[in-house]
């Protein structure tokens, strides 16, 4: 009798077990990705009750003896989680103890400045705004980096991020990109650069990220102001113009304002500006220390809107560029070099 006891006892052990190994690995009720959340502190009870009440399983006991067979019972992370069709119970504890949050995205486009940056991260919907409202020093000083000007040392990029990242930690990811970008395309220089150091390399890029936008001519752009720092000629370039005039640039570059004195005027003051214009990319940051070699001193747009430029190795020959330029578009040419 007793042997018989003992057989039915396992029978129906192993008949449990075997309907709940089924039941783990049997594609949950969803046909619609369902976004779930895990607030921090929550018990494995609480979870597997709350993904029964929003009818992901019907079977938490069973789910909750999995996780604690398996370990994972107190390994549950808080977060925001996508839940797709298809993912089974098994699949599904495993997601929420890897932590494998719901990523949202932030696309930094190269050549913005950092103002935009700042405006674009604050503006999107699940980043909290720790910084917002904060005088550019005392952002920096938050971010551990006191002293220094926020332009330039932050990477353009696409960022992924679960809900609730903060932009400082947004700011902090970014600037360590930057660092390391930079210090690789430092490593990777050229001799006979008329520039000393990292940051005035990450200077150049930010001026050849804002002049254009076509790959093939960073290096030629890089390789004009390259030649104008060599001869000591002032740089000339526009972008320079636009940032020192900061908010009260409306659109319209004009003469009085290339002839007014700011830090940023490369047409009233010789050498490179003091600071970044822009946010460069890799693609400018190598451009700025592996300038292409030229005899070129001078561009200007083509004028035909493709972004490209012409070159030119004496002044006469850049005023036919100009007078092809204006052909194309007249009442244009705030673009390029003079």
């Amino acid at each position: 009798m007793a042997v018989l006891l003992a057989l039915l006892v396992f029978a129906a052990w192993f008949g449990l077990r075997r309907y709940e190994e089924v039941w783990l690995a049997k594609p949950i009720a969803a046909r619609q990705p369902v976004v779930f959340v895990v607030p921090a502190g929550s018990s494995l009870t609480t979870v597997a009750s709350t993904l029964a009440e929003a009818r992901l399983i019907d079977h938490p006991r069973i789910w909750i003896r999995h996780a604690k067979r398996t370990g994972t019972a107190t390994r549950i992370k808080a977060g925001e989680y996508q839940i797709q069709p298809g993912v089974t119970p098994a699949g599904l504890l495993h997601q929420l103890v890897a932590g494998d949050v719901l990523l949202y995205s932030l696309t930094i486009p190269e050549g913005w400045t950092f103002r935009q940056a700042l405006a674009a991260m604050h503006g999107h919907p699940v980043v909290v705004a720790e910084l917002a409202g904060l005088k550019p020093h005392e952002l920096m000083a938050r971010l551990g980096l006191a002293g220094r000007h926020p332009e330039g040392l932050f990477f353009p990029d696409t960022y992924r991020f679960p809900r609730g990242t903060t932009d400082r930690e947004l700011l902090q990811q970014a600037h360590v990109r930057l660092e390391r970008e930079l210090a690789t395309a430092w490593r990777k220089r050229q001799p006979g650069l008329p520039f000393d150091s990292p940051y005035a390399a990450l200077i150049l890029a930010s001026l050849v990220e804002r002049e254009t936008a076509v790959p093939e001519e960073r290096p030629l752009i890089a390789g004009v102001f390259v030649n104008r720092l060599h001869k000591g000629m002032r740089l000339q370039t526009d972008p320079t113009v636009i940032y020192g005039l900061g908010q009260n640039f409306d659109g319209d570059l004009r003469r009085r304002d290339l002839q007014t004195d700011t830090p940023y005027n490369t047409y009233t003051r010789a050498g490179l500006p003091p600071t970044p214009i822009a946010l460069p990319g890799r693609a400018a940051l190598m451009a700025a220390v592996q300038p292409s070699s030229t005899d070129a001193l001078y561009f200007v747009a083509t004028g035909e809107g493709d972004g490209r430029h012409y070159f030119a190795p004496s002044l006469v020959a850049h005023n036919r560029n100009v007078a092809r330029h204006l052909a194309r578009l007249r009442g244009g040419g705030g673009d390029g070099l003079r």
